[in-house]
């Protein structure tokens, strides 16, 4: 017979955004429990709901497996004194681990002898352990944690009820004051209170009471519920995959159903609808089978079953109909404005207040868009079209609509800047600058939106930065970290032909910044999250340091030589040019620059070396200034066997002391001319192993 183990933790109502975090913290936790205590076990399965997490440990072992652990000591030299007794040192090791100096033998380590003695863990059985399970339940973390009574004990919500059981044996433990028993509780309006009486007949006691634990299946009851119902009405439901993981997680019995507003509520932008919809009532919204045109419909999921469901439609109804006036007044009334009467607004509202307010950030924005427009030789029209976006990029923050909504900034934007007849690229371009949303968010279509949200991105890395906001750990208020990749993104997706540093230096020009420590740290921030671009691409780390050790410089030019460079790792044709490459830098980085004295070659292949560089040196520099890497790189090729032939053929470190100079200012000269497209010598090349 198996042997299964339940814990359950009874809660109060958890919010749906911590339910995901938890059960997944609750498995990793239980795993790495198990294997400490040296108990082997099956399957592992979570369970959560709103008022509930738990995990069945099915097949688990019923004693630990004993362990012989190794015990190393110290030295024999300090163990043993000089007439081979044994010391303090090695009497303290011993009885500190409960052993006898018999125990003890000698072995090397790294060619050190050492003394060393045999623990072994005797094995007790599992149930002995399970108690222990209390402390998995405490080091559970929240974005938000409560205590309540009394207690110093904190978590999400309070805790209600704990249920632990050994297949039908119960596991004493206390959290919180809540003792441990063989209860647990149904759906809070449909179930009732159960006796558990086998750790396997948790999942069907629950689900014969009106909870389904398993959020999965609470996801596809949800999605086949909502797939009978497009089939029943004949419509569609745009179902985000976001949103219905967030239901799931609101609900422990999903029953779906839909329910219907005004027509005329559709003449409001159809992103109102569906962000009011969405983001304030977590409803589905429904779109037509044919033309995808938005409906006056909308799908939510109930806590429950069909009982009375007339009457949940009816109070949906009517809490929607309510939001969906309130959002029309606002719309009203932001259209009977002007684009200035918000941009003067703005002058009082507050970015932040070491850095300024809105309409000064504006300002440096559009600063920086115009440094890029002239870097980027646009077209008057889209250098227009850019300055104008940058100007009033902001104004609808202060606008009803996205007071009420937030998440609606920049979409409102978009939609005010051409009611009140701005240029569509412009209107556009207000929208795109908040992109990408997230991390691998869709990026700006436009060259404006692009300009735009790149100058915005980085003004405020170096703003916050700047006056010491610097993301540390998971605290990042401002999203500087999804900021720096989302312009970096950009940067890349639009091949700009300029550098990162350039660009970091026309923004902090504008806040004066002079202290080398911030500019270096603001340096570091960016190349961190350039680096990590590069290694989402599929670069080894190896090659990325590499690649960046000194500078980003053009990104597309740095993402170019980097995917050449993973590509050369395992060609066997390139193993001879890598090896002169590496040789020379491996000298040359370790000495100064000095001048190169033609007169005092002496042999023939480094005069050779040196003819040769010079003319591959300019050839290098054109390569790298139209920002070819594939050109550099067959430039750099060509030095291969000069190299070769003057290591085989001259002594660098020479007698005379200015010829070994020369030669090492040489060296080094050529060293510097690699080091430009990439430090070879912090590269793991995978032909040597």
């Amino acid at each position: 017979m198996s042997n299964n183990v339940l814990f359950e933790i009874g809660i109060e109502e958890l919010p749906a955004r911590f339910i995901d975090k938890a059960e997944r913290q609750l498995k990793d936790k239980t795993e790495k429990w198990l294997a400490d205590a040296h108990i082997e076990h099956g399957e592992i399965k979570t369970f959560s709901t709103p008022r509930r997490l738990a995990i069945q440990i099915l097949d688990i072992d019923e004693r630990q497996t004993t362990i012989a652990e190794e015990v190393r000591g110290p030295q024999v030299k300090i163990a043993k004194d000089d007439e081979g007794n044994w010391t303090k040192a090695a009497i303290g090791f011993t009885k500190g681990q409960g052993k006898n100096l018999e125990d003890i033998y000698i072995k090397e380590v790294k060619g050190i002898s050492y003394i060393f003695v045999e623990k072994r863990m005797e094995a007790k059985r599992t149930e002995e352990i399970m108690p222990e399970f209390a402390t998995i339940i405490s080091a559970i973390s929240f974005p938000q944690t409560m205590r309540w009574g009394s207690d110093s004990f904190r978590f999400a919500r309070p805790i209600r009820w704990l249920a632990a059981l050994f297949n039908n044996e119960l596991i004493p433990f206390e959290v919180a004051r809540i003792k441990t028993s063989n209860i647990t509780y149904g759906h809070r309006f449909l179930g009732e209170k159960s006796v558990i009486g086998d750790a396997l007949e948790y999942e069907s006691i629950l689900e014969n009471n009106y909870v389904i634990p398993n959020p999965k299946k609470r996801e596809k009851m949800i999605l086949e519920q909502i797939e009978a119902l497009e089939k029943e009405e004949g419509f569609h439901i745009a179902v985000n995959q976001e949103l219905l993981q967030e239901v799931r997680n609101l609900v422990e019995y999903p029953t779906v159903f839909f329910g219907q507003f005004e027509e005329n509520y559709l003449s409001l932008p159809p992103e109102t609808l569906i962000t009011s919809m969405a983001e304030h009532q977590r409803y589905f919204p429904v779109l037509s089978e044919e033309g995808g045109t938005l409906l006056s419909y909308f799908v939510s999921v109930r806590n429950g079953d069909r009982q009375e469901i007339d009457n949940v439609v009816r109070g949906n109804e009517k809490v929607l109909r309510a939001r969906l006036k309130d959002a029309e007044f606002f719309y009203d009334e932001d259209r009977k404005h002007s684009i200035p009467f918000f941009l003067e607004k703005l002058e009082t509202v507050v970015f932040q207040e070491k850095i300024g307010t809105v309409s000064q950030k504006m300002q440096k924005i559009k600063a920086v868009a115009e440094k890029i427009n002239n870097r980027l030789k646009l077209d008057a029209e889209t250098k227009e079209e850019t300055l104008r976006a940058a100007e009033i990029c902001k104004f609808d923050l202060v606008s009803d609509m996205v007071n009420e909504f937030p998440e609606l900034q920049g979409v409102m934007g978009e939609k005010y800047a051409l009611h009140y007849g701005e240029k569509e690229n412009v209107a556009k371009a207000i929208r795109e600058h908040y992109l990408p949303a997230h991390a691998s968010g869709d990026l700006p279509e436009t060259t404006a939106g692009s300009i735009v949200s790149v100058a915005d991105k980085l003004d405020t890395i170096v703003g916050c930065i700047s006056v010491g906001l610097v993301p540390t750990g998971s605290q990042d208020p401002y999203g500087l970290r999804r900021q720096a990749i989302g312009a970096l993104r950009i940067i890349l997706e639009q091949k700009w032909d300029i550098s990162i540093e350039e660009l970091l230096e026309i923004s902090w020009g504008l806040y004066g910044l002079e202290d080398e420590e911030i500019k270096q740290s603001i340096k570091r921030f960016i190349t961190d999250r350039a680096a990590y671009i590069l290694t989402e691409r599929g670069i080894g780390q190896d090659v990325v340091q590499a690649v960046l050790s000194k500078e980003i410089g053009v990104l597309h030019y740095a993402a170019e030589r980097a995917e050449m460079l993973s590509g050369k790792r395992n060609d066997d044709d390139f193993r001879n040019v890598q090896e002169a490459l590496v040789r020379i830098m491996n000298i040359g980085k370790k000495h100064a620059e000095q001048h190169i004295n033609e007169a005092l070659f002496e042999t023939d292949s480094e005069k050779e070396l040196y003819s040769r560089f010079e003319h591959i040196k300019a050839n290098f520099l054109e390569a790298e200034k139209q920002h070819c890497a594939k050109k550099a790189l067959n430039e750099l090729n060509e030095l291969a066997e000069p190299i070769h032939a003057f290591f085989d053929n001259t002594m660098v470190m020479a007698d005379k002391e200015e010829v070994k100079k020369n030669r090492l200012a040489l060296v080094h000269s050529i060293s510097k001319l690699i080091e430009r497209f990439a430090d070879m010598t912090m590269i793991e090349w995978k032909q040597h192993q």
